[in-house]
């Protein structure tokens, strides 16, 4: 008894140890950023005992110092809207910046001047499901159908090829099942490193504020259409990114260029 209590006195020290690294050299927002096909989906997301261990013995371990790329990539849900899209696009158009929309199906056909101008102004498009439901209340049969419908209606209207690949769960909604329909038909998962807030009704100043001290290396920053109060924040960010040493870029590429271990352990770094 007296070595079987030992043995687990000496794994509860490693793993705490291991909390408390981890805990010291990263401090992101979100645990998981970005789930591929190939990730195994309960020990990416599931706060169980054993998945976290799991999480934190397997998870890299990189100097404070150590390089990495300063990425950020903007992303905006919902949409496309009449009056608020066309002005975010110009204002990114103005800023030189490229951003990724997770476009709603049902809206795009709507609206689909809106979603080929998205294209054609050289943002990226992914699927954000084609009604928009709580994907975390609704059957396999329903996710892959809400998925799927939602890329085909995009594909039609864009031929990006991001909405075969990339999809982001409606309000950030989800469990364990959704994500592993989405990894059953090719999906990306894409979630965020930081949650602007933007979707509660706030001063332009606080989107900038949250922005700013929520900044990781690399940057996923959730953001969304129809947002007068997103729109007037974006030259303040930009500048004081690009001011910090980043660079603007899709989700796409910044997966291209990083890989997604790096999204899902960035380095904070406030700007």
């Amino acid at each position: 008894m007296k070595l079987v209590g030992g043995v687990i006195v000496a794994i509860a020290a490693i793993v705490g140890l291991a909390f408390g690294v981890r805990a010291f050299l990263h401090a992101s927002t979100s645990s998981v950023a970005v789930l591929t096909p190939s990730m195994n989906a309960h020990r990416a997301l599931s706060e169980g005992v054993a998945p976290r261990v799991y999480r934190v013995l397997h998870e890299p371990v990189e100097p404070l110092s150590g390089k990495r790329d300063k990425l950020i990539a903007l992303t905006f849900d919902d949409g496309p809207y009449p009056v608020f899209t066309p002005l975010l696009l110009d204002e990114l158009r103005a800023l030189h910046v490229p951003a990724t929309f997770f476009l709603i199906g049902r809206d795009a056909e709507e609206w689909p001047a809106l979603a080929t101008r998205i294209e054609a102004d050289g943002d990226e498009i992914g699927d954000h499901t084609y009604s928009h439901p709580d994907l975390d209340h609704e059957s396999p049969a329903q996710v892959r159908h809400e998925i799927l419908e939602g890329r085909d209606v995009l594909w039609q209207l864009t031929h990006d090829p991001s909405v075969a690949w990339m999809m982001r769960p409606p309000h950030g909604r989800y469990t364990e099942q959704t994500l592993r329909v989405a990894q059953s038909i090719g999906y990306h998962v894409i979630l965020w490193t930081d949650d602007s807030g933007d979707w509660r009704t706030v001063p332009t100043s606080r989107i900038v504020a949250h922005v700013e001290h929520y900044a990781t290396q690399p940057d996923i920053v959730l953001m969304h259409s129809g947002k007068i109060a997103t729109i007037e924040a974006l030259p303040a960010i930009v500048r004081a990114f690009e001011k910090a040493g980043y660079r603007f870029v899709t989700v796409g590429e910044l997966l291209q260029r990083v890989g997604p271990e790096a999204v899902n352990h960035p380095l904070r770094r406030s700007v």
